[in-house]
């Protein structure tokens, strides 16, 4: 059984950072594994950060910025999201999600993604 379990959220003044955290159990981060970063902010849909697959290579969602980097370790079978200059609009709750097969369209709808965690609330206050 997977799960995905976030943390590492928070609240925060703008220009501040965080590092957000996804610990996997019961997925394996090799072998054309691809574990991501979606966000939901208030009233909003929710929406793709970024996805990291086995061999490291990335992708970029609607909501990635040149302030956030997507990482993982892989012998951890942990993704992490460092977040820095953050700002008000980057408030939202976010979620990682873990795919169970390879996709090259639309990599960021939500049919794409087998596995989700609960989330992590992001506050950035101005």
């Amino acid at each position: 059984q997977v799960q995905l379990v976030e943390s590492g959220g928070g609240s925060v003044q703008a220009g501040g950072s965080l590092r957000l955290s996804c610990a996997a159990s019961g997925y394996v981060f090799s072998g054309g594994s691809c574990v991501g970063w979606f966000r939901q902010p208030p009233g909003k849909e929710r929406e793709g950060v970024a996805l990291i697959r086995s061999d490291d290579t990335t992708r970029d969602g609607e909501s990635m910025t040149d302030r956030f980097t997507i990482s993982q370790d892989k012998a951890r079978r942990t993704l992490y999201l460092q977040m820095n200059s953050l700002k008000s609009e980057d408030t939202a709750m976010y979620y990682c999600a873990a795919a169970q097969t390879h996709f090259d369209v639309d990599v960021f709808a939500e049919r794409n993604w087998r596995f989700w965690g609960q989330g992590t609330q992001v506050a950035v206050s101005s």
